[in-house]
């Protein structure tokens, strides 16, 4: 029997696009059923949808003809994946707040299973802030982002926005949902968020990590068949998966303390975490009242997680650390890759637009103790996390 996919379409003129990305799921043996929202319908025939879906149009949530099932529940639960394509920037802000008030944005609230997002709009309404956002509390909350491509746009400009071609849409989703258990049997542990190293009851020393690449990672892995122990700092992201357990830690001793017990049962280590590296010497127990023209606050190193693994990991463990840096970037990467005894080096710039800290997506460089580079495009973090996994695994001890 075929997987289910549920196409969601909004009002964009690259609704046209989805027509293709219809068949090409039928194509390969996947049951379609889509749903439209009212200003889809005036770039796409409900006849046309049906006839290449062979299935019946979702787009009135009160009509009169339906079954007595609820539609947008038995769809939501019958799917493997929801495909929204295109997405435009309204649908994103509905998807993002919650609203629900039509047929596709009271799907999106009711599905629990993986969900793709393929954006298509003009460049500047794809680069305004607010999308943006949109787009990264979605992200945060588990929806695969789908970035939009660069090229000519329908407005007639070039520009980001163009939304992803039918035949990336569905290589992408395609591979997702493959059997791909290539790590199965074996035990990652991924360290993801910042650190808050505490002044006092309310202040704390931290960073702008959203913990989102290590939570996409965790999900990566986690799909392939690991069981993930992913130790994070604060974070609003949520892992999905049933084979990712989760411990929550505030501080950078904290996160060592965690990752000592959990480190000699792992076959990959992948710290991906921004760990703070100065503490305050010393909490005060109460807040600090601003009644001082200065005031200085001694810090002292935390403990190195990666260097500390480094020096107890076995020879069939892989280590994998992250680099970010602000100059010197290969230089200091292969420092870090040597001396604290890492197998990769996954290098992040903050000089790369659209790379870095609360970003949907990322840029990377990954390093090897064996001399060999590999480098990414700028994609989402769903995608990068996919390739440092890749590259990962030609390294894996079997």
């Amino acid at each position: 029997m075929g997987k289910h996919i549920v196409i969601g379409i909004s009002g964009g003129i690259a609704a046209y696009k989805t027509l293709s990305l219809i068949r090409l799921f039928k194509k390969n043996g996947y049951e379609v059923r889509v749903t439209a929202t009212r200003n889809a319908l005036q770039f796409v025939t409900p006849l046309t949808i049906e006839t290449l879906s062979q299935n019946r149009l979702y787009t009135d949530m009160f009509d009169t003809q339906r079954t007595l099932e609820v539609e947008h529940i038995s769809m939501a639960e019958w799917a493997d994946a929801l495909v929204v394509a295109p997405a435009t920037a309204n649908i994103i802000a509905k998807f993002s707040h919650g609203i629900a008030d039509d047929a596709l944005s009271t799907l999106f609230l009711a599905v629990k299973k993986p969900v793709f997002i393929a954006p298509a709009m003009n460049s500047n309404m794809f680069g305004n802030i607010a999308v943006q956002q949109n787009i990264a509390n979605l992200q945060e909350r588990g929806c695969h982002i789908l970035s939009p491509n660069d090229g000519f746009l329908a407005c007639g400009t070039t520009g980001s926005g163009r939304m992803q071609e039918p035949e990336e849409i569905f290589d992408t989703v395609d591979e997702y949902l493959s059997e791909d258990r290539s790590l199965q049997g074996k035990n990652v542990m991924i360290t993801a968020g910042p650190t808050y190293e505490p002044i006092d009851p309310v202040r704390f020393i931290g960073n702008h990590s959203s913990g989102l690449m290590g939570f996409c990672l965790a999900e990566a892995a986690a799909r392939k068949g690991a069981k993930v122990a992913l130790v994070t700092g604060p974070s609003s992201c949520t892992a999905h998966h049933s084979n990712i357990t989760r411990y929550d830690v505030k501080t950078a001793e904290e996160m060592y303390q965690q990752c000592m017990k959990l480190v000699d049962n792992q076959d990959i280590i992948i710290m991906s975490a921004a760990v703070a590296d100065y503490t305050p010497a010393h909490v005060a127990p109460e807040k600090i009242k601003k009644d001082f023209a200065q005031l200085s606050v001694e810090l002292v190193k935390t403990k190195d997680i990666l260097a500390s693994v480094g020096k107890i990991k076995r020879d069939n463990q892989l280590l994998i650390g992250f680099a970010l840096e602000t100059e010197n970037e290969i230089e200091n990467a292969k420092k870090k890759l040597h001396n604290k005894n890492a197998d990769l080096i996954v290098l992040n710039s903050l000089r790369t637009e659209g790379a870095g800290f609360r970003t949907s997506t990322n840029q990377v460089t990954i390093f090897s103790k064996d001399g060999r580079e590999f480098v990414s495009e700028l994609k989402s973090k769903q995608e990068i996390a996919t390739e440092i996994l890749q590259t990962a695994q030609l390294y894996i001890h079997q």
